[in-house]
């Protein structure tokens, strides 16, 4: 899985990436040694709920003893936002999470970040999925820690009582007809038969990994089928209302954790999650994972994915320890921290995957594992100077069509004009 994932992010990357780095000839603040402070500063979302951030600065306190990382907590939603703030606004803390290659084309573009080419050159990062996207002119600003893809969580329980077999090797008509099929009032509540959270990537992402559309193009007609099953499955009331689940901040962790809903596509990233809620006794959930559902006819699994990395702020007063700390979560000593608590590290090797799958709590099936072995990971959302612009059109786009503001084929068609009228010209 790794070299499909290492060869799709690095096709992506090679024939989207158009970014060049503004105003990379200003100096580096803090650029070299001297007078730095030992406490290092860097953005996180969710501190609580994220487990990988607090095994990667315990490591590297261990790993330099006299030195305190300082979190700087965001709520999720709200991170893009936050950080883009920051930064515009001169915000001098240290360490930047980029959460997505959408904001890193964004900040790089900006110059707002310190350039770290010499690191990701290095031998240590030979082996690093998804480095490849963050190459801007053969220059980097950021280093993969974490290489996450899509796949489906599911409830055993409410598989078992409604006597449905694991849901291994799924078309979406599949998808929609099981998930219509277990959604049930239990107890008075509504349980639902999936979930979809409001990010746009649930439908326009995984359609276009799967039917090889460009969500740079300006042509977005390959995202209808994947809307007729979103819609389709909320018409039903086999999935929440979008409109609600928006009004309401719904939480996927909160919908499948408390048992609201039987399914849910949704990131690697949640396994670090919901092994440290079943761990403390937060949540009883019986949960396994499969394959993300495919379009009919298709061979082998398809999903997408993104990396996550961290990079130097421009205006960082320690951009020395700044990018030790880097450097020191995309190397073994940060892939085997964020092993442990079920994040999938950037970094690979056959030790650290074997140490992966013995977490307490990991489901063993032989569907879980297989779910693991996707035949190709695409990059969840091409990189080039146009990305932020059109993401944000896109975006807007679907929470029309999600709504019923649009309809679908209002939505694409405005996709469609927006994209070409206001990015593409």
């Amino acid at each position: 899985m790794r070299r499909h994932l290492v060869q799709a992010i690095a096709a992506a990357a090679a024939l989207s990436l158009a970014v060049t780095a503004c105003g990379s000839a200003e100096p580096e603040a803090g650029g070299s040694g001297g007078g730095g402070s030992s406490t290092l500063t860097v953005t996180v979302w969710n501190l609580a709920k994220t487990p990988e951030f607090k095994a990667l600065f315990d490591a590297f306190e261990q790993a330099n003893p006299g030195v305190k990382v300082q979190p700087v907590d965001i709520l999720a939603d709200d991170y893009a936002d936050k950080v883009t703030t920051m930064l515009a606004g001169g915000d001098k803390t240290d360490v930047i999470t980029m959460k997505n290659v959408t904001d890193y084309s964004r900040y790089s573009s900006r110059g707002q970040l310190v350039e770290i080419t010499d690191l990701a050159k290095s031998g240590d990062t030979a082996d690093l999925a998804g480095l490849d996207a963050f190459n801007v002119g053969e220059k980097y600003y950021a280093l993969p820690y974490r290489q996450d893809f899509w796949l489906l969580y599911y409830n055993k329980k409410y598989f078992e009582q409604a006597g449905v077999k694991a849901p291994e090797a799924l078309t979406w008509d599949e998808y929609g007809k099981i998930a219509q099929q277990l959604t049930k009032d239990e107890g008075g509540k509504k349980v639902y038969g999936t979930y979809h959270h409001t990010w746009r990537s649930v439908v326009q992402a995984i359609a276009a990994a799967q039917t090889g559309g460009d969500q740079l193009s300006g042509e977005y007609a390959f995202f209808n089928d994947q809307y007729a099953v979103a819609l389709g499955l909320q018409k039903a009331g086999a999935a929440i209302d979008f409109g609600t689940a928006m009004a309401q901040k719904s939480d996927y962790r909160t919908m499948f954790e408390t048992g609201a809903t039987a399914m849910m596509p949704m990131g690697t990233w949640y396994i670090s999650g919901i092994l440290e809620a079943k761990k403390t006794g937060k949540t009883d959930v019986d949960w396994a994972l499969a394959p993300m559902p495919q379009r009919p006819g298709g061979s082998g699994v398809t999903t997408f994915g993104s990396p996550t990395a961290f990079a130097v702020n421009k205006r960082s007063q320690n951009a020395d320890l700044a990018k030790k700390f880097v450097q020191f979560a995309a190397g073994k000593a940060g892939a085997e921290a964020i092993s442990k608590v079920g994040v999938v590290p950037a970094l690979q090797s056959p030790e650290i995957t074997e140490a992966y799958f013995k977490n307490e709590g990991m489901p063993a099936d032989e569907v879980s594992k297989k779910a693991f072995e996707p035949d190709k990971v695409n990059l969840e959302m091409p990189v080039s100077e146009n990305t932020s612009d059109i993401d944000t059109i896109l975006r807007e786009e679907h929470e029309l069509i999600m709504v019923g503001d649009k309809s679908a084929a209002d939505g694409i068609r405005s996709m469609n004009e927006r994209v070409k009228s206001e990015v593409l010209n």
